[in-house]
């Protein structure tokens, strides 16, 4: 890779881990939802990280989505970005997201030792549409 490639490569890895602090800093999408009709917690216990989204769908499409919790700039970021990415979008096509989108979605190399943090958030929303079942009893 010559010198200039590899200076813009720099640029772009630089400007999109000003994004992800800033996201850390003022997330989108962060707050409680009232009467969600999914929702699911998820707890990454080796380093603390604790995600809960919360959605509402109706026929299928993602009306709102909020995720609450604590965590690293990466899970936040990832949490913000997600949250963001899948509104007004069709459940089918949410359950097909995979890790590699969610990476893409944060636009920077992940290191093995933060891939959980990065992910967690796709784990969280993945569990909670398969949660709506659970939130109709318990209100019942």
């Amino acid at each position: 890779m010559n010198n200039k490639i590899r200076n813009l490569s720099s640029i772009r890895e630089s400007m999109y881990r000003e994004e992800i602090l800033d996201l850390y800093k003022n997330p989108l999408n962060k707050g409680i939802l009232k009467n969600p009709t999914h929702k699911f917690r998820k707890l990454n216990p080796l380093c603390g990280d604790e995600i809960e989204i919360q959605l509402i769908i109706d026929n299928n499409k993602v009306k709102d989505v909020k995720f609450s919790g604590v965590g690293c700039a990466i899970s936040i970021a990832s949490a913000s970005l997600l949250t963001e990415s899948i509104k007004k979008k069709d459940v089918k096509d949410i359950k097909n997201l995979n890790n590699s989108d969610m990476i893409n979605l944060l636009g920077i190399d992940i290191n093995p030792a933060r891939l959980k943090c990065a992910l967690i958030s796709l784990e969280t929303l993945k569990e909670a549409i398969k949660n709506e079942k659970q939130i109709k009893r318990k209100k019942k």
